[in-house]
């Protein structure tokens, strides 16, 4: 009788992590190696830290690292991944206060000063955004996460405004979810004070009705 073929493992996703433990001490030794990464970005930057690095500061050994992390990347990606997923939040957030046209501006607001909150609380998402930029595996994490922030914004726009054309709607939305994170992103690169008035000054480009989508 033939043997039958062990299926193959997949790969992991490129930019996230090998496996998702489901045992309490895996959990624990997963979660550590992810402190360790974001103690060692806030201190050395994106691109100075190294595997080894991880190793040293979290005792966890180089086998049970690579079980859960190929590389560097996977590590960054599934930080950007947690990260992107408490933005997420926010938008969704921000967005369910928007029941009539009138309210698109000051949601888009709200939006705004959340991500700057954000990426200000936890400074690493310089750090982790930087890193995303920089590899092309990463790269299309962030595209997928603006897919689905624009999403959102087409989602409720589609609430108050169900006459819009799906093509301007789609276009309108990736575009504004686009100019956002990168006013945001530039005012992280300022002095706080600077960064209020860049941001104040942004807020009132954003658009306060829907009259040019119809």
């Amino acid at each position: 009788m033939a043997r039958r073929k062990a299926a193959p493992v997949a790969a992991p996703l490129p930019g996230l992590a090998r496996l998702a433990p489901t045992q309490q001490r895996s959990r624990e030794r997963f979660e550590r190696i992810l402190a360790c990464a974001t103690e060692i970005m806030a201190e050395k930057g994106s691109e100075a830290f190294r595997m080894s690095d991880i190793v040293e500061r979290s005792g966890v050994a180089f086998g049970s690292l690579y079980q859960y992390f190929p590389d560097k990347a996977a590590i960054i990606g599934t930080l950007a991944e947690r990260h992107n997923a408490v933005g997420r939040d926010c938008v969704r957030r921000d967005l369910a206060a928007v029941t009539a046209p009138r309210d698109l501006h000051p949601a888009l607001c709200r939006i705004v000063d959340s991500y700057y909150e954000m990426f200000m609380r936890e400074p690493v998402m310089r750090d982790i955004w930087q890193a995303t930029q920089a590899d092309r595996g990463l790269q299309k994490l962030d595209a997928d996460d603006m897919a689905v922030l624009s999403g959102l914004l087409s989602d409720a726009i589609r609430r108050v405004a169900p006459s819009v054309p799906s093509a301007t709607l789609a276009s309108f939305s990736a575009l504004t979810m686009t100019l956002i994170a990168a006013a945001v992103r530039h005012a992280i690169t300022l002095p706080p004070k600077k960064a209020r008035q860049v941001l104040a000054q942004f807020k009132t480009m954003l658009p306060d009705d829907l009259a040019g989508l119809a």
